[in-house]
């Protein structure tokens, strides 16, 4: 505390001590000649006054910190709140916040003008202490006055000082006060010894001759001049004599209460076991008038005027002996066990203010002696409730009460009872004493209220182990006894809740395992396995008597939680509901199960769709669903269907009804699924679709090697991820069935189901696209001469063709492959063949070259067929084609035709020595496809020193070389044989043309030509001034004819609405077209005396022999030879013309 001035209203005030200052003042001036203090000198001399006043800055945070504590608070409160509560409290909370706010902003604005408040304050404070001490003075000057005028000296004691002077003390000092001052000269050890062996030899004599004691007192020792009284679990008291003689009485030293107060040990100290102080004295007090109620008492030496004496200690009879020992034990009995009572009520009030306070009722009578405490209150409900429904206010009542009985102790044995019958005997002979022994004992009740916490039980369960309800003064623990009871109360609840899940027609709880009562330690409650390894805590807690739901394992989720408190909730309102309340528990968290399965799997799920209920009706019924969208199908649904005892599955297919306001759905074909079986066993299985009461058919095929499972506690409902991905593949594998039945159906063509997994082997290609369910989903197989009617080179295919969809199981894009066995095996070839013996040429064929089996892969299940029959025209015209060549070199005796690579997309052969060509085919479904030529020539061995040139001449036919190979000329076969001719048959013209056209560039002298194709077998060479040039055309027989190109080959017929019409040479078969026919170019001019030099030409080739007479023939403008002697007359020819061209020019 400040020990500073004060003001005389109570302000504190904290003044600083005065400086001295060196120099004194008078009248305000300094003696030295300075002027008085200036303003801030005299500010610091003023005393500083805070009373009132707080930092703002204190106010600033306190205001945030409760602000922030509101926000706290409601953010765990809100959540359990309904929607209605939250928005209203929000909006007092806002309407409070901002009140304070505008307090704090006032306050704000106010602390501008704070440092001139707190000089005012110090001024008033320095005003108030001057008076102050003008005050003072002014009370002690009147003081001073008036303590001084009674000032007196009183008269000499002149007796008293004359004795003083002739005696040397004083002789009238009164007796009473020498010996009330002057100290009595203590006994010696001796003699205390002495005395108190007299005492206790006087005890004991009293104790057998005399005295009357209890049965109950028989346990009794003397020593230290005392007799020491043990009553087991009541207390232990010393008495002593005042005195010897018979008449004198008994006197209490002091009791101890033999009680041990278990639990808190702040009870302990509130009831100690030896009183002291104020009940000590009480105690002591009550006691000794006990023990001298009848003992007569001196009359007192001295009363005051008007005082009445004490009255007289009533007189016994003669026949009545007084008995102290009794009434000491009466007395300090009913002490005991008030005091054990009082300390149960201390405790059981207690436990109110540790958190019972709203759960437990502790009421005493006004006697003191019974205590009753009612457990598990519950607040009136707002609205009343059917009788049925209705739930008692409290759970039971525990009653203890203090009655009149023989208590169990080692006094009521028969020994103890004839030892006290020959001691009254013996000391009252024929007379009676005056009190009776009165025995109390505890009696402890335990009254359940009916139908407690909404439960019916019956009255003979509510029964007690022996001990349970006592009163143990060893250890007297009011908390421990009624955790006990309710302990035993929560057990019987528990225990009748779990045989009514079991044994009232509710299946669901029935299966064994499924329900089971646990107890470890204090903690009871009922396991509910709701589904699969999901389970639930059902306990009562022993406080409130309320219903609790916890989460056992992975359940305890932030909204599973809060969906367990919203359902403990209902259970407490309406505890008679508990049963549909674990039914609708077990129906959420199976669906959330499902829900969260299908999350995991990235599936669409869906807890309802706008079905009407006659559309639900089709579904049969159940307690709840699920709609998982097949990804792939979206109007496709798997439906799981929660029923009594286990789920239902069918695959729906739905349409959406327009017409209707809310665009409802309606189901389409239902099939009904069963899985039941699956982990353990081989299932195939067939649907039955547009009946939903059909189920599927089951052939069952067992391993004798599987050890069977040890049986585990189930609910049903057992639905694992593998499962659920298992079934929603077979969805959608049946789905992909069904879309390529549907275009099968849609062509006419017909199929049949096969077990694609029964003797087939996987390559390894192909490893990746299986599925455990592989032997439950069917193949489809088609006719090739079906499905690939109309189709290029169909004759490539054996007759089976197999459809199987692929990653329905997967979550990738289903697809579907068609496996497709060739009639003969022809090995690829080249660089892009590998050395495998299944390769993959594109991402959509993968053939298997020892089975000779090609497999087409379609991304999109719905246009499956459409690219099957494309993908299999492209590779069936390169098999046919790689076939056809490999077969040439011995089938027509062309040595160098030979096969370089073939992959099933592309073919190269060498057709002619070095000359090659590449084919390839683009994709066209009904008019045969497109073929592309790419023509070069193969690199020379690595030791040829000749140069390499890549470029082949054919390739400037190409774009007339590839209709050849068109469906418009025939099968593909003949057409092959037509084209491979065809370019070894030009080979040497185009080669030598090519070779003058390169002479031509590289020597300026000459005349520059071009040389090109104009049709597949007919090359023109185009002198440079663009009038003059020479067509080398292909006839039948292996004829060529080098003619003037101002002139037709071919004879024109005309008429006069028709112009031109082309017309074709074939050769004997009718097969082969060796030049295609024109009419004459009237652009071009014709050669000068060409005929000439036809002649000229021919007879130089005789006579050298590079033409064999009969084999070569002039004819008018052209010139005709066979194919082996074409070389020299195309030279021959041009330089001729070259030359007569150049000599006109």
């Amino acid at each position: 505390m400040n020990s500073g001035p004060s003001t005389s209203d109570g302000m504190s005030v904290d003044k600083t001590p005065e400086k001295m200052d060196l120099y004194p003042i008078v009248n305000g001036v300094h003696l030295n000649g300075d002027v008085e203090p200036s303003i801030e000198q005299l500010e610091r001399e003023l005393p500083e006054v805070f009373d009132g006043q707080i930092p703002l800055g204190d106010i600033l945070s306190r205001v945030m910190q409760a602000i922030y504590m509101e926000l706290t608070e409601m953010s765990e409160t809100l959540p359990n709140m309904s929607d209605a509560a939250r928005k209203r409290t929000l909006a007092d909370w806002v309407v409070k916040t901002k009140k304070q706010v505008v307090k704090l902003y006032a306050i704000v604005k106010w602390s501008r003008d704070a440092d001139t408040v707190q000089k005012c304050m110090n001024i008033t404070a320095f005003l108030m202490d001057q008076n102050r001490q003008f005050e003072d003075a002014i009370q002690g000057l009147t003081y001073a006055r008036e303590s001084l005028d009674p000032a007196r000296l009183r008269n000499h004691d002149l007796l008293t000082s004359l004795d003083v002077l002739t005696f040397g003390t004083y002789k009238r000092l009164p007796t009473r006060i020498k010996k009330s001052i002057i100290p009595p000269t203590p006994l010696t050890d001796a003699e205390v010894i002495k005395t108190l062996i007299g005492i206790q030899d006087a005890i004991q004599f009293r104790l057998r001759l005399n005295e009357v004691a209890p049965v109950e007192m028989s346990r009794q020792r003397i020593a230290n001049g005392r007799v020491y009284f043990t009553i087991p679990k009541l207390f232990e008291c010393s008495l002593t004599l005042k005195g010897a003689q018979p008449k004198d009485s008994w006197s209490f030293s002091h009791v101890e209460f033999l009680i041990n107060i278990g639990g808190d040990v702040n009870v302990t100290q509130e009831f100690p076991r030896r009183p002291t102080g104020l009940m000590h004295g009480f105690i002591k007090e009550e006691v000794d008038r006990q023990l001298e109620l009848y003992t007569p008492k001196p009359p007192p030496d001295f009363l005051l005027p008007g005082v009445e004496p004490p009255p007289a200690a009533p007189e016994l009879p003669e026949d009545v002996v007084d008995t102290p020992l009794i009434r000491l034990f009466n007395f300090l009995q009913m002490m005991s066990m008030s005091y054990q009572l009082e300390a149960l009520f201390f405790q059981a009030t207690r436990m109110r203010s540790l958190g019972w306070a709203e759960f437990l009722n502790v009421s005493i009578t006004p006697n003191r002696k019974v205590l009753a405490v009612s457990y598990w209150i519950r607040k009136p409900p707002v609205v009343r409730l059917p009788p049925k429904l209705a739930v008692p206010l409290h759970g039971g009542t525990v009653t203890i009460s203090m009655v009149e009985g023989v208590r169990a102790s080692h006094t009521s044995s028969s020994k103890a009872k004839v030892l006290a019958q020959l001691q009254y005997t013996s000391k009252l002979g024929s007379r009676r004493p005056s009190d009776k022994v009165e025995s109390l004992k505890f009696e402890v009740r335990w009254e359940p209220t009916p139908n407690a916490i909404g439960i019916h039980i019956p009255p003979e369960e509510y029964m007690l182990p022996t001990g349970m309800l006592l009163v143990d003064a060893d250890n007297l623990d009011f908390e421990a006894m009624l955790r006990k009871i309710i302990h035993k109360h929560v057990n019987i609840i528990l225990t009748r809740i779990q045989y009514q899940l079991q044994h009232t027609g509710r299946s669901g709880f029935a299966a064994p395992g499924v329900l089971t009562f646990i107890e470890d330690g204090e903690f009871q409650a009922l396991k509910v396995l709701l589904c699969a390894d999901k389970y639930i805590l059902v306990s009562l807690d022993p406080r409130t008597g309320r219903f609790t739901l916890r989460d056992v394992g992975d359940l305890a989720a932030t909204m599973h939680g809060l969906r367990l408190l919203r359902f403990a909730d209902k259970i407490n309102e309406t505890p008679a509901q508990i049963f549909n309340a674990l039914v609708s528990i077990r129906l959420h968290t199976i669906i959330d199960l499902i829900e969260q399965k299908a999350q995991y799997l990235g599936l669409q799920s869906f807890r309802s769709r706008n079905f009407a209920q006659t559309e639900l009706a089709k579904l049969g019924p159940h307690r709840g669903s699920i709609y998982i969208q097949l990804e792939s199908h979206p109007t496709h649904y798997l439906v799981i269907m929660i029923s009594d005892e286990d789920f239902k599955y069918a695959l729906i297919n739905t349409q959406v009804v327009r017409t209707t306001i809310t665009t409802s759905m309606v189901m389409g074909d239902i099939a009904w699924l069963d899985f039941s079986r699956l982990r353990n066993d081989d299932l195939t299985i067939s649907v039955h679709v547009d009946r939903p009461d059909s189920r599927p058919v089951l052939k069952h095929r067992r391993s004798d090697e599987k050890v069977p499972p040890v049986e585990q506690p189930s609910a049903g409902f057992h639905l694992e991820t593998q499962v659920l991905r298992e079934i929603y593949s077979y969805c959608c594998a049946r789905v992909a069935y069904m879309n390529v039945e549907i275009q099968f159906k849609t062509r006419g063509i017909p199929f049949t189901h096969v077990n694609h997994t029964a003797s087939t082997s996987v390559s390894p290609e192909l490893a990746y696209i299986q599925s455990s369910l592989a032997r439950s989903v069917p193949g489809l197989c088609v006719q090739s001469s079906d499905i690939l009617s109309g189709a290029p080179a169909a004759e490539a295919a054996m007759p089976n063709i197999r459809v199987i969809p692929l990653n329905w199981w997967s979550e990738k894009k289903a697809q579907v492959v068609t496996c497709v066995k060739l009639k003969y095996v022809q090995q690829p070839m080249g660089k892009s063949a590998g050395t495998s013996t299944v390769i993959r040429p594109s991402k959509r064929i993968i053939y298997d070259t020892t089975e000779a089996v090609v497999s087409f892969l379609s991304e999109n299940v719905d246009t499956c067929v459409d690219e099957f029959l494309e993908e299999w025209a492209r590779v069936s015209k390169m098999v046919v084609i790689a076939r056809q060549v490999a077969q040439m070199s011995k089938e027509k005796m062309w040595p160098d035709v030979r096969l370089l690579s073939f992959d099933l997309q592309t073919v190269e052969f060498a057709y002619a020595e070095d000359y090659t060509v590449f084919i390839t085919c683009e994709d066209q479904l009904f008019n045969g496809g497109i073929f592309d030529l790419r023509f070069s020539r193969t690199r020379p061995s690595p030791g040829s020193i000749e140069d390499y040139d890549s470029f082949n001449p054919h390739d400037d036919a190409e774009p007339y070389l590839r209709n050849i190979l068109t469906p418009g000329h025939g099968r593909l076969a003949p057409s092959l044989h037509k084209l491979v001719r065809l370019l070894r048959d030009t080979l040497p013209i185009a080669v030598e043309l090519e070779a003058i056209r390169r002479e031509t560039e590289r020597d300026q002298g000459q005349m520059p030509i071009d040389t090109f194709a104009k049709a597949a077998g007919w090359y023109r060479l185009m002198f440079g001034d663009l009038r003059h040039a020479l067509d080398i055309r292909l006839m039948t027989d292996d004829r060529v004819a080098i003619l003037d190109a101002s002139y037709s080959f071919y004879p024109t017929v005309s008429s006069s609405n028709q112009g031109p019409v082309k017309t074709e040479e074939k050769d004997a078969s009718g097969d082969i077209v060796m030049s295609e026919p024109a009419v004459s170019d009237h652009t071009l001019q014709s050669i000068p005396k060409y005929p000439n030099i036809v002649l000229d030409c021919v007879r130089q080739a005789l006579d050298s022999g590079s033409a064999v007479p009969g084999k070569i023939a002039p004819v008018d403008v052209a010139l005709i030879c066979d194919k082996n002697s074409v070389k020299p007359l195309i030279r021959a020819v041009y330089t001729q013309v070259a030359a007569k061209l150049k000599q006109v020019s």
